[in-house]
């Protein structure tokens, strides 16, 4: 079984930015980014297959860059011009199915990491 861990969460203000980083112990296919704010549903925030393609939820589009390393197995989030409303815990996920499909939606994961709290203050 793959472990996932992520980092680099913290407390910034608004407009200020933030990377989150998710390092593998494994191969993985299609990896991602799940956020889930006190009393609300987890929300896929992005997705990306092993190949590059990637999927936004239309909350963070123009504000968050997903990407990955292969060789180093690492996931990362890029997040910028961050508004109060971003403010949760944000949780690495992946696939391992090699011949799944790859979407921003938190269901198909079978791996997750523990979390990384982002506050964003206003």
């Amino acid at each position: 079984q793959v472990q996932l861990v992520d980092s680099g969460g913290g407390s910034v203000q608004a407009g200020g930015s933030l990377r989150l980083s998710c390092v593998a112990s494994g191969l993985t296919a299609c990896m991602g980014w799940v956020r889930q704010a006190p009393g609300q549903e987890r929300e896929g925030v992005a997705s990306i297959t092993r190949t590059g393609n990637t999927a936004y939820a239309d909350s963070v589009k123009g504000r968050f860059t997903i990407s990955r390393d292969n060789a180093k197995n690492t996931l990362y989030l890029q997040m910028d011009t961050l508004k109060p409303e971003d403010t949760a815990m944000y949780y690495c996920a992946a696939r391992s199915c090699i011949f799944c499909s790859c979407s921003n939606t938190p269901l198909q994961y079978n791996t997750w990491g523990r979390g990384t709290q982002v506050t964003v203050s206003s």
